[in-house]
């Protein structure tokens, strides 16, 4: 036999060490995928399981809440430390808590439409004239029309309300959108409707939410904040004051009122002209809010969930989550 030329030595030699170089960045890319495949799933298991706590701590704050309304179920006050204070939830490799609050305590956007026996949604006007009166008293310019174009985005019809807005104004927007034509189902949908800028968002996201109904939600004095004195403010169109409702609500009593017109008969608000405001008030709460947070190695969580108390045993009916923050 001939023997091998050097050159062709040399070909077989670069030959091996291209198909080692392939070889090698196949690998090296297959391990890449797998590792990458083994993160991913180990974070899947992780925010499952963080998911899991979270859950488990609604569950405990459940078993708070109808502690709480079973206590008195005429009177929920802030008495006991309930509202607000973190509880924890012991947890293996972790820190999991719950925070409880009323989530009654502020104006149900969807109470701007009330349902019609055909099952539409019709503008009820007394509820946007007092979201007007709010928007006004926390400073939000063009209230009127704010208050009438929130009704137009939720009602069924496409005639808008005087000062409102329907779908030809929205047409005309880059992007272009239609309106909701139903229930909102979270209060930051606001952020749509016309007239509604980032600003005016900012100063009325704290007064509103939206209730998976559209029943007014009466305002509990015995748990709303004073800082937010406007909600009880805005629902007495007769000369009552932001000032003289926070001055009510300085001196409550420790336990509570035992009823709304005790609220409005007493203090600063005695000689005030409520008109029906008091029977928008009330001394108990239909809706919680439970804020769970959950620290699992890596992970960050927050569940937040909203609470139907209307009936004991009480449930969650909606639950959001973010990434902690």
């Amino acid at each position: 036999m001939r023997a091998d030329r050097p050159g062709e030595r040399g070909a077989a030699l670069l030959t091996v060490l291209l198909l080692v170089a392939v070889v090698g960045a196949v690998a090296a890319a297959t391990l890449e995928r797998l590792n990458l495949a083994t993160r991913q799933g180990a974070n899947a298991v992780s925010m499952a399981q963080a998911r899991a706590w979270a859950d488990a701590a609604g569950t405990m704050a459940l078993v708070k809440i109808d502690t709480v309304l079973k206590q008195n179920p005429s009177r929920v006050s802030l008495a006991g430390g309930w509202s607000d204070t973190p509880f924890p939830l012991p947890i293996p490799d972790g820190i999991a808590t719950a925070r409880v609050r009323d989530a009654g305590n502020c104006f149900n956007l969807n109470s701007l439409v009330t349902v019609d026996p055909n099952g539409n949604y019709v503008t009820r006007p007394a509820a946007v004239m007092q979201f007007a009166r709010l928007l006004t008293l926390i400073g939000v310019p063009g209230s009127d029309g704010i208050a009438a174009a929130t009704a137009d985005w939720i009602d069924s019809d496409g005639s808008p309300n005087p000062g409102g807005a329907e779908d030809a104004v929205y047409a005309g927007r880059t992007p272009a959108y239609r309106t909701a034509n139903t229930m909102m189902v979270d209060a930051s949908e606001i952020r749509a409707v016309a007239g509604v800028t980032p600003d005016a968002y900012t100063r009325l996201r704290r007064y509103v939410c939206a209730l998976p109904n559209t029943d007014p939600a009466p305002i509990n004095v015995n748990t709303i904040e004073p800082e937010r004195a406007a909600l009880i403010a805005a629902m007495a169109p007769g000369g009552v004051s932001i000032d003289q409702v926070r001055q009510a609500l300085a001196a409550r009593p420790p336990l509570g009122w035992s009823s709304a017109g005790e609220f409005w008969s007493r203090g600063p608000l005695a000689s005030a002209n409520a008109g029906d405001a008091a029977a928008t008030t009330s001394v108990t709460t239909k809706w919680f809010r439970v804020t769970s947070d959950v620290s699992l190695g890596r992970i960050a969580l927050r569940q937040i969930a909203l609470v139907d108390a209307r009936r004991l045993p009480t449930r969650i009916v909606r639950r959001v989550w973010s990434d902690g923050e």
